[in-house]
Parts: C-alpha cells; sequence; structure tokens
C-alpha cells in the first residue's frame, strides 16, 4: 500500500521548501526557467476556440430544421422551386442569426480575458522582481499586500493582519485572517488558514508565501476543469428537440398513411406518392425557427444593455422563464454589495436610534473595511459634528465584534456590533421600544 503524501498546508513551512527545493530567499532566474518548462505557465487551460465551421453546422441539428430542410429538398424534386428557396432562405436567416449572436458572445469574452495583464512580486535571485503570472512557478516566494491577487496555491511563510477575500472559492463575503502554521490533512478548503490560492486577493495586511501549485494543478484549476464540460441541455432545447421530433413522427405516419389509403383506392402510385410528400411540406412549420432566434436575440439585446454577455441563444428562454433565482451567497452569483433595508428594535420595529448607532459605528471604524458598513453608509446619513472618535477595537475572528468609543453629546458611548452570539454574550440588558431596559434573558 503506497503512503499518500501529505497536503502541503498539514506540513510546517521548512519542510515544504526542501521539498519544493527551495528558500526563503526565492529562486534563481535559471532555476526558474526550468521550472516554468517543467510546469508550464501559470494559466488554467485555455478553452479550445469554437471552429467555425462547427458553429454554424451546430445551428442546424435541431429535428425541425431537418425536417424544414427536407420538406425543401421535396418541394424542389416536386417543381415548387419558389417554395423550397423560400424555406431554405428563412432557414438561413435564422441559422445565421443564431451563428452571429454566439460567435460574438464568444469574441467578447475573448477580449475582455486579452485585456487582463496580471503581475506579481516574487522573489527572484534575492531581490523582489514584478513578473508576469503565468511566469511564476513552484517554489517561488512572493511578497502579498493589499490588493494583490494570490498567483497560486500557497503556504504562508509569515503575515502581518492578512485578511484575504475567498469568495471565489467558498462563497464567504467576509474576509479571511490566515497566518503562518501546521493544519489537520483533512481540513476543509474554507478554513485552510496556513493557505492562500489562486483567484482569490488580499484585502488587508502583507505576507510572504511560498508557491506550492500553478495552474490547472491549483484548487481554482481543479473548479474550472470541472465547468469545462459542456453544458447540459436546456429544457428549452430539450422542448424544441422533443416537438421536432413529435413533428417528425406524426408527419411520416401521416404521409404513410395518406400513401397507402390512395394506393388502396387505386389511385395512381405515382400521384398518390406526390400528393403524400406535398402534405408533408405543408405540415411543417416554416417560420418557427426564424421565430424562435428572433425572439431569443431580441432578449440576448436587452441582456447586452444591462453588460450581460449571453454566449449560447437558448439561455435566454431558460433565464426568462424563472420565478425566482436563489443564490446561496453574495458575492458570487450577485452583484457583491449589500443593501441595508431597515435597522429595528428588540421589538422587530423600524427604529432611528439603532439606525443612528449603527451608522456611528460605520462611520468611525477603520480597521476592517466590509459590505455591512458599507451599506450603512449609503443608506443614510447623520450630523457627526457633536461626535468624536475616542477609540476603536477592531474585529477579529476571536472577538468577532467590532467596537468603536465615542463621545457622544457629552456621553461616552461604546458602539459594538458583531456576530450575533459573541454580542449577545457581553450584554446584560436591552432596551425595549417605550425606553425602559430589561434584563437580556
Amino acid at each position: 500500500m503506497v503512503e499518500q503524501p501529505q497536503p502541503f498546508w498539514a506540513i510546517p513551512s521548512d519542510q515544504v521548501l526542501h521539498q519544493l527545493r527551495a528558500t526563503p530567499r526565492g529562486l534563481t532566474s535559471d532555476d526558474a526557467r526550468r521550472r516554468l518548462a517543467q510546469y508550464g505557465a501559470n494559466h488554467l487551460a485555455p478553452r479550445r476556440r469554437t471552429n467555425t465551421l462547427v458553429l454554424l453546422i451546430a445551428q442546424f441539428k435541431s429535428p425541425i430544421i431537418l425536417l424544414l430542410f427536407f420538406a425543401a429538398v421535396l418541394s424542389f424534386a416536386l417543381g415548387e422551386r419558389t417554395d423550397a428557396a423560400i424555406i431554405l432562405v428563412i432557414l438561413i436567416a435564422s441559422g445565421l442569426l443564431s451563428f452571429w449572436q454566439e460567435r460574438g458572445a464568444a469574441d467578447a469574452v475573448q477580449r475582455l480575458l486579452a485585456t487582463i495583464q496580471t503581475k506579481a512580486t516574487v522573489l527572484r535571485d534575492g531581490v523582489a522582481a514584478d513578473i508576469p503570472l503565468e511566469d511564476v512557478v513552484p517554489g517561488d516566494c512572493v511578497a502579498l499586500n493589499a490588493g494583490d491577487l494570490i498567483p497560486g496555491d500557497c503556504q504562508i511563510l509569515d503575515s502581518n493582519d492578512l485578511f484575504v477575500d475567498e469568495s471565489t472559492l467558498t462563497g464567504e463575503t467576509f474576509p479571511v485572517e490566515k497566518r503562518a502554521g501546521v493544519l489537520a490533512p483533512d481540513t476543509p478548503l474554507n478554513r485552510r488558514t496556513n493557505a492562500l490560492f489562486l483567484g482569490t486577493h488580499v484585502i488587508s495586511g502583507m505576507a510572504t508565501a511560498l508557491v506550492t501549485r500553478t495552474g490547472r494543478g491549483t484548487e481554482f484549476g481543479q473548479v474550472s476543469e470541472r465547468l469545462a464540460v459542456r453544458a447540459p441541455e436546456t429544457e428549452f432545447e430539450q422542448g424544441i428537440r422533443r416537438f421536432g421530433n413529435l413533428l417528425l413522427e406524426i408527419t411520416l405516419m401521416l404521409v404513410l398513411a395518406i400513401f397507402a389509403i390512395n394506393v388502396y383506392f387505386q389511385r395512381p402510385v405515382v400521384d398518390s406518392f406526390l400528393f403524400a410528400l406535398a402534405l408533408a411540406v405543408g405540415l411543417t412549420p416554416q417560420l418557427l425557427p426564424a421565430i424562435i432566434s428572433i425572439v431569443l436575440a431580441q432578449g440576448a439585446k436587452r441582456m447586452a444593455r444591462e453588460h450581460v454577455v449571453v454566449k449560447q441563444l437558448a439561455s435566454i428562454e431558460n433565464f426568462g422563464s424563472m420565478n425566482v433565482l436563489c443564490s446561496d451567497k453574495t458575492g458570487t452569483l450577485t452583484e457583491g454589495s449589500v443593501r441595508l433595508q431597515a435597522a429595528q428594535d428588540v421589538a422587530g420595529h423600524d427604529s432611528a436610534a439603532v439606525l443612528r448607532l449603527a451608522y456611528l459605528n460605520a462611520a468611525y471604524e477603520t480597521g476592517l473595511t466590509n459590505p455591512i458598513d458599507a451599506a450603512i453608509r449609503a443608506h443614510c446619513s447623520f450630523d457627526l459634528q457633536q461626535v468624536q472618535k475616542l477609540d476603536e477595537i477592531p474585529y477579529d475572528f476571536l472577538r468577532k465584534r467590532l467596537s468603536i468609543l465615542v463621545v457622544d453629546g457629552g456621553q461616552r458611548v461604546l458602539i459594538t456590533k458583531g456576530a450575533l452570539a459573541n454580542v449577545l454574550d457581553v450584554c446584560t440588558l436591552a432596551a425595549l421600544p417605550d425606553g425602559t431596559l430589561a434584563p437580556i434573558a
């Protein structure tokens, strides 16, 4: 039985340095070039651009489209060249419209990706140097400050008040405090406080970290690999396909039945066959593909006005048929911002006093920028000329509270907010709506 190697967050940093043949002073330029050739560029595998011809042909794979093409061929064979030309024009226009929209969306995504130029500060030959993110290799020591993107999966060597936004991986809106240390091998992703991950970024503080994985070997790269599989067929596409198959079956049965009846009554075989084929042409909904493409394209145009790139026209119908869109976390599928709905007292009534205290706390806190404080400040504004800040106890992950000491109207007031259970633990009284105080129980 082969023993599985321990993950890097479960190994002391000196052992990880030894395994990667690296030092806290970073790599040499020659060693970095060799590793870049060995591990490859530090980027996720780019999605293969869809071949133009393949994308164009894909617009004509629906059973309804195939049925209409068959009807056009029959019309042409029966001498109805005008009808055949009309059907073909409608089909080609519909297919080209879908092709133009999806091709334009793919090109727009490629242009957006091409504009992203990211660099990382690494130690090379013992000197800090800014290099393209693609050139970062395992064994590099990176210097991180507020606003920096994490260039790969890293183990922290040392840090100072380091907080990282990991919402892209975990969905958690609030920053996570990171520090050097050793954790258990089975520690879940959102609790690996000694590790940094590609696709996240530093909110505040600073750190020196050792890059252990790059590119597709990172946690973010593995997520990207899972997302790269072909998207499943939408409900709308399934419905159109089933409708096309049903129409094809009904048409075929009617054609065979009518042909058989005409033959049974001893009518000419050729005339019976041509009559049945003409009936098949008449049963096909020639305008349906064009109507579908035009309606979906209008939806894509409306989404484009809201700065949304629609990569697949069929997804518009799914989006339009939603009654409720549920997201588990702010900052992943949503805008990443919080809006304040109301400030309420213990009885659940809107309270101007509670709102003012919340505003004072949000206006004077400086330790950690967070979306709730931004939402409070954006919701309202109070006159602070008679208020003076005296001190601040920043938020930390032990107290899970943030306290601001102010002089308000000549009276010293300590305003605390944080996790509900942690705030209640240090409270003894609650203010009732009539202004009286009651035990917190």
